[in-house]
């Protein structure tokens, strides 16, 4: 009878692996064959008509990291908030499929830093910050939600406002 249970929570361990892999494979937030170019251009305005930045992500549907990193924001309603309140997010493509390199060599060649790895551009599509997501790492398999609401609030407009600082 132990065997049988044993067995049987094994099965059900594993189909509850093969499930999340499969779940996490379906998720597309890069696509390969969007023109960037465009796609940054159409954020920018977007963000400078609602006075945000724009958010870069730059990676692939092959990189845990990537995956994470949103699923991380998104489950917290903290830095949700302040991802929408401050940025157009926008996930470029880094893969086989398509390198993009026309754009992350305007953007100083971030990928150096693996990936994801973030860009932040002002309203006005100027690159203000690059940052590598090492840093934002809780140390084990996800990311640290003090280290991730203080990078993308030091980066928001309202941080980068002269007005906050007397000028």
């Amino acid at each position: 009878m132990k065997k049988i249970r044993c067995v049987l929570l094994v099965g059900v361990a594993a189909a509850g692996i093969l499930f999340s892999t499969a779940k996490a494979q379906d998720t597309k937030l890069y696509n390969p064959s969007a023109d960037a170019a465009k796609d940054i251009d159409a954020a920018i305005k977007k963000a400078k008509a609602a006075h945000k930045y724009v958010l870069l992500q730059g990676g692939g549907n092959w990189c845990h990291w990537c995956l994470e990193f949103a699923r991380f924001c998104k489950a917290d309603p903290n830095i949700d908030s302040v991802i929408n309140a401050s940025f157009i997010w926008y996930h470029l493509n880094w893969s086989k499929e398509n390198e993009n390199k026309a754009i992350f060599a305007k953007y100083g060649y971030p990928q150096r830093f693996g990936f994801p790895v973030f860009i932040i551009l002002d309203e006005n599509g100027n690159r203000i910050h690059t940052q590598n997501s090492e840093y934002l790492e809780d140390g084990k398999n996800s990311y640290n939600r003090n280290k991730v609401q203080a990078f993308l609030e030091m980066w928001s407009p309202h941080a980068l406002n002269p007005k906050m600082y007397g000028d």
